[in-house]
């Protein structure tokens, strides 16, 4: 049996393949053109559950207020509580089109979550967007009494480049001392600047292709992309010691570009000895949760989400 795409998000996936057939893949470096294509298909996934949500503001260290959206059950338990960081390769996605995954993941564990408008690549680099998570972090530590939280049991959570964040968070604290993170919990996670050598066997399946990574890295991190001298705090996967992180559960799809340097990440926590749960999703690409939500590998990735933010 050769790889392809699961039955199931092939169907789903079907009307949205074609279009994307007749359609000619941005530039190189056109960031423009590819907050037009994905942001759309990010926000079809956008139908929330009425979860009450409220406003709440950070300060970053430049003095910029940082947007959050709380997200919480009424009636809910003091207990955990997740810190949320959206996709978009560092350069494009904002909260109002992770209401709906946001809004299921707190629906269905009773988690309340704090997602964060952190700001973008290529008008805000590196360490812009990582600093603007901290800051989030300080601040739902800070107000953790009067939310209902247990600091002890903060997670941190992201998809795709929100996912790369959420590790290098996690890589942060851990050199400042705290806020203390309990857990990293990463879908898909954008974590390599250097991943630029195609795989013949799922290129033709990609949606984020190895152009879309290099134009957003290129983003981020400007000329020093690819070069010997990026942090771990900008990309994780530069990361030579990964002594006292937090746990992390990670997943990605099997058609996804971030397969192989997620599956590096995994074994380079877990010999460091960092209690790691992986996930390796056959037949699915990159944000196949956010296109086809209702299938069942969506299903299931989805409640194993659910029962490790818990």
């Amino acid at each position: 049996m050769s790889i392809g795409f699961d039955p199931e998000f092939a169907q789903v996936f079907a009307p949205m393949a074609e279009a994307m057939a007749h359609a000619t893949p941005p530039a190189v470096g056109d960031v423009p053109a590819r907050r037009a294509m994905w942001e759309p298909i990010i926000g079809a996934a956008s139908a929330a559950q009425p979860i009450p949500t409220a406003e709440h503001h950070a300060t970053a260290d430049d003095g910029t207020q940082i947007t959050m959206r709380w997200y919480a059950k009424t009636g809910a338990a003091a207990g955990p509580a997740v810190l949320f960081f959206h996709g978009g390769g560092y350069i494009f996605g904002h909260i109002d089109l992770f209401d709906g995954p946001v809004s299921r993941y707190v629906s269905a564990s009773g988690v309340p979550m704090l997602s964060v408008e952190y700001r973008r690549a290529p008008e805000h680099p590196f360490p812009t967007p990582v600093e603007d998570a901290y800051a989030a972090l300080r601040w739902l530590h800070e107000h953790a009494g009067e939310l209902g939280v247990d600091r002890g049991r903060i997670a941190v959570m992201g998809d795709s480049a929100g996912g790369g964040l959420a590790a290098a968070l996690s890589i942060l604290t851990r050199e400042r001392g705290g806020p203390a993170i309990a857990r990293q919990i990463l879908l898909m996670p954008m974590l390599d600047d250097r991943t630029t050598t195609p795989d013949p066997h799922i290129e033709p399946y990609l949606l984020w292709s190895y152009d879309d990574s290099r134009t957003a890295w290129a983003a981020l991190l400007g000329d020093a992309a690819g070069r010997p001298d990026v942090p771990a705090t900008a990309a994780p996967a530069r990361l030579e010691d990964a002594t006292g992180l937090p746990p992390a559960y990670i997943e990605v799809g099997q058609l996804d570009a971030f397969r192989d340097e997620d599956l590096a990440y995994a074994t380079k926590l877990s010999r460091a000895g960092v209690p790691v749960e992986f996930h390796l999703h056959p037949g699915v690409p990159h944000e196949f949760d956010s296109i086809a939500f209702t299938t069942d590998v969506a299903r299931r990735a989805t409640a194993d989400r659910v029962l490790t933010s818990l």
